[in-house]
């Protein structure tokens, strides 16, 4: 039963913005006065769907069916993807019938090349509206919920925080001048107010205020490492326990607050992941607080320090509640979605350039389905956020200059907006050939990694 929950949570969020996606390249599409032949929910062959000229059917369409400038919207049998057939284009289908004929005035082909990266670009801008649509209403409906407290509860060791002087007690009171009055505006300011500046930290000591400057070039990217504080009120919580691992033989559970390891106490994910590693291949007593019941465990990390469990840091100190209008949530909303793409496209970008771990950093279908089947649980503003969030990812993901992406295809626009002449179809199928086959290598690796990383 669980395992078809989280197929179905799975397959509804897919579907959501797959859906949302394709509409944007078809609404595109009509509005510039292209015919698209297909918008199909899933992959592979036509299961059932609807047409002006055949009405309601049930599978594939007959041979040299004309449709007569009619959209077949159908439900396809894997479902997965979804696609829209744009009549006169290229795209993942590789037509390569498509160049022996005369192009006609509604197709994408005839089309200048303005209107076609709209298009292109229309399914990106969709998925981005439907993350401020629903960051929109999630501040309309629920407000936001901060961690109501600028106090520093631990300050990891050698962190940039450590090093800049930063201490366990510190009540952080402003940064370069705007107050701080709870913990999310910490990171806020650093990282999108004041980007790329140096930090001036006014800070409460012992009753005493204090100044702290962090030059720009010691603040590590957000993707890369955290910059080493957390708040007081916070305990280390286990999510996933990985079944044939040293943590399930050993009995620990999704839930369990960690309280201490071989008696040092833990309070988030970074202590647990610091003294857990430390210990590999050495018998520890893990002291875990389940429900109303204290428990001792006794479990051996790997060789390579590990024990199969994923670990947050929960906060349950006061709580700062705050209620927006309408008009006051849709800013929110923006700068949410903003904040959201500009985190997702430096997370990229540290994978470019070997920043990242790469099998760490790259989820496929079964990650992102134990996300959403976890999210629905929390409730429904929980999977909608979840749902926003993963729609802006696959924004982000496709307008990559890859072969077989959004991106890639703005690139053979922009080459023949700059040339004044289109690319060969010959080579604009080889290029989607050669794009699909690495697309199909990395769902491979990703699904793999998903299950065996």
């Amino acid at each position: 039963m669980e395992t078809l929950s989280t197929i179905l949570y799975f397959l509804i969020t897919i579907g959501i913005l797959v859906f949302v996606h394709e509409l944007g390249h078809f609404l595109a599409a009509i509005a510039c006065g292209m015919r698209a032949d297909v918008f199909a929910l899933g992959m592979g062959n036509r299961v059932l769907g609807w047409n002006k000229i055949t009405g309601f059917s049930f599978g594939k369409l007959k041979e040299g069916l004309e449709l007569h400038g009619n959209t077949d919207y159908r439900l396809a049998a894997f479902p997965i993807g979804g696609y829209v057939k744009i009549a006169g284009m290229i795209d993942e289908s590789l037509d390569t019938e498509l160049p022996q004929t005369e192009a006609q005035p509604w197709e994408y082909r005839s089309k200048p090349v303005w209107q076609r990266m709209i298009v292109i670009s229309a399914g990106v801008i969709m998925n981005i509206l439907l993350a401020v649509g629903i960051f929109w209403g999630i501040n309309y409906v629920q407000g936001e919920t901060f961690m109501k407290t600028t106090e520093v509860g631990i300050v990891i060791k050698d962190s940039p925080a450590a090093k800049a002087g930063l201490q366990t007690g510190d009540n952080i009171l402003s940064i370069n001048g705007t107050p701080i009055e709870y913990w999310e505006a910490i990171q806020t300011t650093i990282y999108f107010d004041h980007l790329d500046q140096d930090i001036s930290l006014t800070i409460g000591r012992a009753g005493v205020q204090q100044t702290i400057v962090i030059p720009q070039n010691e603040i590590p990217d957000i993707t890369e490492a955290a910059f080493g504080i957390f708040p007081n009120n916070t305990e280390a919580i286990i999510n996933d326990v990985f079944p044939g691992k040293p943590a399930y033989k050993a009995g620990l559970q999704s839930d369990d607050v960690i309280i201490s390891i071989d008696g040092e106490r833990v309070f988030n994910q970074e202590n647990v992941i610091t003294v857990v590693s430390k210990r590999a291949g050495k018998e520890i007593a893990m002291v875990v607080k389940r429900v109303n019941d204290t428990k001792t465990l006794l479990v051996t990390p790997s060789e390579d320090g590990k024990i199969g469990i994923t670990v947050g840091s929960r906060y349950n100190g006061p709580i700062l509640q705050k209620q927006y209008g309408l008009f006051e949530s849709f800013p929110r909303g923006v700068r949410q979605t903003i904040s959201a793409t500009t985190l997702y496209a430096r997370s990229i970008w540290q994978l470019i350039v070997g920043k990242a771990e790469f099998t760490k950093s790259v989820g496929g279908p079964v990650k992102i389905a134990q996300m959403a089947t976890r999210s629905a649980e929390v409730g429904i503003i929980s999977f909608l956020a979840f749902t926003a969030l993963l729609s802006i990812s696959l924004a982000v993901m496709n307008i990559l200059p890859f072969p077989a992406l959004d991106g890639g295809h703005l690139i053979v626009l922009l080459y023949e907006a700059i040339f004044r002449k289109p690319l060969p179809n010959s080579i604009q199928i080889r290029i989607q050939q050669a794009g699909m086959a690495i697309l199909l290598a990395f769902m491979v690796f990703v699904l793999y990694n998903d299950i065996f990383g």
